[in-house]
C-alpha cells in the first residue's frame, strides 16, 4: 500500500521531472542530507524513501560516489582473466579508494573493459592505458556484424524519413498491426519469449486514457552486447517499435530505460530522437530516456518500473501486470530493445513472411553474442533453429584455446557442455527440451582450464550482490549459496550435497522473480555435466 501511495505522489510530477533523476542528480554532485531531505518533501514523501533509493544502485550509493574509473566485473572479462592485471595497471594511476566495479559494460569481445571519464574503453596493455588516460580519445566499441540469413535487424536504415513512413499508414488500423504481428508469432527477445501481439492486444483493451510504452534496455546479462549493437548500430529500428506500438495502443510516450554502463546508446538514442523531432515524424508523441543506474534486477519489468518511479526496484507481486498496472499504475507496453527492432520488418513484409524463417515455435532471427575466446568474436544475426555447431565453427571460426563449456543466455542460462553442441539448436524449444535456456542468446566460454567451482561462486555471488532483497530465498539463499562454494574452496570442508540441493530448491521455487529462482538452473547443468571435476567439493548425495 505504501508504494502504492507513493507511486501516485509520484506520477503527479511530469516524467522529466521524476524522482529517480532527481535522486541521481543529487548523488552526482555529492548532496547534502538536507538536500535529499527536501527533495522528498517537494515530492511529499518520506525521507526513506529518498534515502532508500539513493543507497540501493551502484552509482548513486555513497561509498562510490567518488569513484573515477570503474572496472568491467562482468562474466566474459572475468573468465578470460584479463581484469586483475587491468586493475593492477589502474592502480599506477588512480588511488585504490578511486577504482570502482561495474556489471558489464559490453566489451566482452575484447574484455580488459573499465568504464572512465563517461566513456568505455579496453586497455590491452599498460602503454595503451596510459595512452587512454592521458588523451581521454574516444574509442569505439568494435566488432564483427555478421548474417546467415534474410538481415532483419542489420540491415542499414538508407531514409529515415520513409522507414517513418510506414507508422503514417498503418496508425489508423490496429487491428491490422496486431493480427500481422500475431501471425508472425514475435516472442519476447529479452528472455522469457512471451508473444508480443498479446502485450499489444492486452493494453488496447484497457480503458484508462493514460498509458506508456516502456522498452527494457537495461541488458544486464554479463556476455550480451545485443541491445547495445542495435541502440548504437540501429536506434530508428528500436524507436519504430515504440512508436507504432505507441500509436495503436493510445500512448503517447515511450520511455526508455537504459544501463548507464552503455553511455554510447545513451548518447546515439537521444541524438536518433532530436533527428526524428526535427523532421517531425513522430507528431506529438514523446520519448523519455531514463539512465539506469547500475542495477541487474532493473532488467525485471517491475523492477525496472519501480526504479522509474524513483521507488527502491524492488519486484512487483503478480498479478496486476504491466499492460494492467505498471508505470504510474497506468496500462504500458513493456518489452525489450531486439523485440521493438523487429516490428518495422514485420509490418512492411508481412507477418506471413517472418514466420517462414526459423522454426515453427521460434520465428524469425535472433542476434547472437560472441565472447573473446571465438576466434571471429562479434554481434551475428542468426536465423532461428540453425545448429549451434554451425554458429560456433562457420560463423565465429572455432576457439583460440581449448572450451570445456559456454553458458548462454546470460547468469541464469544453461552451462552446456561442449559435448552437447551438436545436438541443441538456436530456439527457446530445443534449450528449453534440454534442461537449458536461450535468454539474451550471448555466449561466454569457459576454457578448460578455469575451474568450474570458481564459476559457479562467481554465479551465487553476482546473485547475492544484485538481490533487490525483496523475498528472503534470493536474498539469503545466494548468500549462503555463495559461503558454501567459496568455504568449500579454501578449506577442507566439503558442502552437504542434501543441503545444497535444498537450497537450490528453495531458490528455484521461492524466489519471486527470474534471479532467485533462475541460478539454480545453471548450477544444476554443472553439476550435472562436470560432476567429476566438482565430486571433491561435495558429500556424497
Amino acid at each position: 500500500m505504501a508504494n502504492k501511495n507513493i507511486r501516485t505522489l509520484s506520477s503527479r510530477k511530469e516524467l522529466d521531472d521524476n524522482l529517480f533523476e532527481n535522486i541521481a542528480d543529487l548523488t552526482h554532485k555529492n548532496a547534502s542530507n538536507e538536500e535529499f531531505k527536501d527533495l522528498a518533501h517537494r515530492f511529499l514523501i518520506d525521507d526513506s524513501v529518498v534515502f532508500g533509493t539513493a543507497s540501493f544502485y551502484d552509482f548513486t550509493r555513497k561509498e562510490n560516489r567518488n569513484k573515477k574509473v570503474h572496472v568491467c566485473s562482468g562474466t566474459a572479462c572475468m573468465v578470460a582473466k584479463t581484469q586483475n592485471k587491468l586493475q593492477k595497471n589502474l592502480n599506477n594511476h588512480f588511488k585504490e579508494d578511486e577504482i570502482g566495479h561495474a556489471a558489464c559494460i559490453g566489451r566482452c569481445h575484447t574484455n580488459n573493459a573499465f568504464m572512465y571519464d563517461g566513456n568505455t574503453y579496453s586497455a590491452n596493455s599498460e602503454e595503451e592505458l596510459k595512452k587512454i588516460l592521458s588523451t581521454k580519445k574516444y574509442q569505439k566499441n568494435n566488432y564483427t556484424i555478421g548474417c546467415n540469413t534474410t538481415p532483419i535487424l542489420t540491415s542499414k536504415i538508407k531514409n529515415v524519413v520513409k522507414f517513418y513512413a510506414l507508422a503514417e499508414k498503418l496508425k489508423n488500423n490496429p487491428t491490422k498491426v496486431i493480427e500481422e504481428v500475431k501471425i508472425s508469432n514475435l516472442r519476447g527477445r529479452g528472455g522469457a519469449g512471451f508473444p508480443f501481439w498479446f502485450k499489444l492486444d492486452a493494453v488496447i483493451k484497457e480503458t484508462n486514457t493514460q498509458k506508456y510504452i516502456v522498452c527494457n534496455a537495461d541488458e544486464g546479462d554479463p556476455g550480451a552486447y545485443s541491445d547495445m549493437y542495435l541502440m548504437e548500430h540501429q536506434p530508428h529500428k528500436v524507436l519504430f517499435g515504440m512508436y507504432m506500438a505507441g500509436l495503436i495502443v493510445g500512448a503517447n510516450t515511450g520511455v526508455l530505460y537504459i544501463r548507464a554502463e552503455y553511455p554510447d546508446s545513451i548518447r546515439i538514442i537521444s541524438k536518433a530522437i532530436y533527428e526524428l523531432k526535427e523532421k517531425e515524424l513522430i507528431g506529438d508523441f514523446r520519448f523519455k530516456i531514463i539512465s539506469g543506474q547500475g542495477s541487474y534486477v532493473c532488467g525485471e519489468e517491475t523492477a525496472l518500473l519501480n526504479s522509474i518511479e524513483g521507488l527502491r526496484p524492488e519486484v512487483r507481486v503478480r498479478p496486476p501486470y504491466p499492460a494492467q498496472y505498471g508505470l504510474f499504475g497506468k496500462p504500458t507496453v513493456l518489452s525489450n530493445v531486439e523485440t521493438f527492432a523487429n516490428i518495422h520488418w514485420i509490418l512492411e513484409n508481412g507477418g506471413t513472411e517472418y514466420a517462414k524463417l526459423g522454426t515453427k515455435q521460434s520465428t524469425g532471427t535472433k542476434l547472437v553474442s560472441l565472447d573473446s575466446f571465438f576466434n571471429k568474436p562479434g554481434m551475428y544475426e542468426i536465423e532461428m533453429g540453425t545448429d549451434l555447431h554451425t554458429i560456433f565453427y562457420e560463423y565465429g571460426n572455432g576457439f583460440k584455446e581449448d572450451i570445456k563449456a559456454f553458458q548462454i543466455g546470460g547468469p541464469l542460462g544453461g552451462i552446456v557442455p561442449m559435448h552437447k553442441i551438436g545436438e541443441l539448436t538456436l530456439d527457446f524449444e530445443s534449450l528449453n527440451t534440454n534442461g537449458f535456456l536461450l535468454g539474451h542468446a550471448s555466449f561466454v566460454s569457459i576454457p578448460e582450464n578455469f575451474s568450474m567451482i570458481e564459476f559457479l561462486e562467481h554465479l551465487m555471488q553476482f546473485t547475492a550482490d544484485e538481490s533487490c532483497g525483496k523475498c528472503y530465498p534470493c536474498r539469503i539463499g545466494s548468500f549462503r549459496g555463495m559461503e558454501m562454494l567459496q568455504k568449500a574452496q579454501n578449506s577442507d570442508y566439503k558442502i552437504n550435497r542434501q543441503l545444497f540441493d535444498d537450497l537450490l530448491e528453495t531458490l528455484e521455487i521461492g524466489s519471486l522473480c527470474a534471479l532467485g529462482g533462475g541460478v539454480p538452473l545453471p548450477i544444476k547443468n554443472a553439476l550435472q555435466y562436470f560432476k567429476e571435476e566438482l565430486q571433491q567439493f561435495f558429500t556424497s548425495n
